[in-house]
């Protein structure tokens, strides 16, 4: 099966050159059931000849191991890469996760990185989320020095609120905006979204096929395997479950009007919301990766996106986008707050 070449976009104003679609590499390590290792490699291989060559992990996605197995897959091959991670999230012994901005962790964290992906330096180095507790022109400042050493080339976000977009750039420009974005979820749309536009701030959608619902492939529980996690997520279970289904319902009409597949349009969709916006669908298999590359060809008329609009609104989603809603849109302390 052959797909288009992904081409490029530009995210930030300093130049960071990636593909138009990238790939997001978690599920290969966690969440999403059990991955083939072997598979997930053949995968990432798979996009850099498609030309998808964005590639998205953090330290925290299996603990270390999905930053081990992107820095096996790209031996070799580390000029075609533009290579993302994350840090600032640890799991806990409660089951849950800690946020830490400190700068002596940015630092450490970072080293940590650098080793398991086997690179001297990081293409884009976000804050995985919000420290509460540290001022994030603390956290912001010692990525700038990352920076300064040549240990990383640029600086971005994740689930930041505008708030704290704001406070950052004024430390260090900031590349990227990572937090999700999709026909089914549009939060970003309401106040983020303008803040990183008006700071030339590029846009990098995860779950932009809704953590695989919109591709229309999940129609009951028993489509996820017994570790997935998406079991007990809220727009999974019960009668968010099915009231989401109509959603995809439509999606999957007009899909089969646009000879496309659901997945694809959503793909389409989240690409067609501006040159400055770069989705990163995860898979760990190379037929859902060439399905996603294929979004790539879907062109879609002001009229299309009218429609789609009307398919799915703000607010369109039964159930919150997490179990713990203060997960996303974080905020720092002032500096000097008590």
């Amino acid at each position: 099966m052959t797909s288009p070449s992904a081409g490029t976009r530009t995210l930030g104003r300093d130049g960071l050159v990636v593909s138009a679609l990238g790939l997001g590499c978690m599920g290969m390590s966690q969440m999403y059931g059990t991955a083939d290792r072997d598979e997930s490699i053949a995968t990432v291989h798979r996009a850099l000849d498609l030309g998808v060559t964005f590639l998205d992990t953090a330290d925290v996605y299996g603990d270390g191991h999905n930053e081990e197995l992107v820095g096996e897959a790209i031996r070799g091959r580390r000029d075609e890469v533009q290579l993302a991670t994350k840090f600032s999230l640890r799991r806990n012994d409660r089951g849950g996760m800690d946020i830490d901005g400190r700068p002596e962790n940015v630092r450490a964290c970072a080293e940590a990185s650098l080793r398991r992906l086997r690179v001297d330096v990081i293409d884009l180095y976000y804050q995985h989320r919000v420290d509460p507790r540290v001022p994030i022109e603390d956290t912001v400042g010692a990525m700038a020095e990352l920076v300064a050493q040549g240990k990383v080339r640029f600086l971005g976000l994740s689930e930041a609120s505008a708030a704290s977009v704001r406070r950052a750039v004024a430390v260090h420009p900031v590349a990227a905006l990572q937090s999700e974005w999709s026909l089914w979820t549009r939060d970003v749309e309401a106040e983020v979204l303008g803040v990183a536009r008006e700071h030339g701030i590029g846009v990098v959608p995860f779950s932009p096929l809704g953590r695989g619902f919109l591709t229309g492939a999940i129609r009951g529980p028993e489509d996820f395997a017994d570790d997935d996690w998406r079991r007990g997520h809220p727009r999974f279970t019960g009668e968010a479950f099915e009231a989401n289904l109509r959603l995809v319902d439509a999606v999957r009409a007009m899909a089969e009007e646009k000879g496309c597949t659901p997945g694809q349009l959503a793909l389409a969709w989240v690409l067609a919301q501006g040159e400055d916006v770069v989705p990163i669908p995860g898979t760990k298999r190379r037929p859902y990766l060439e399905e996603n590359a294929g979004a790539l060809a879907v062109s879609l008329s002001a009229g299309d996106l009218a429609r789609l609009g009307e398919i799915a609104p703000p607010g369109v989603a039964v159930g919150g986008r997490y179990v713990d809603s203060s997960y996303a849109y974080g905020d720092s302390p002032e500096r000097g707050a008590a």
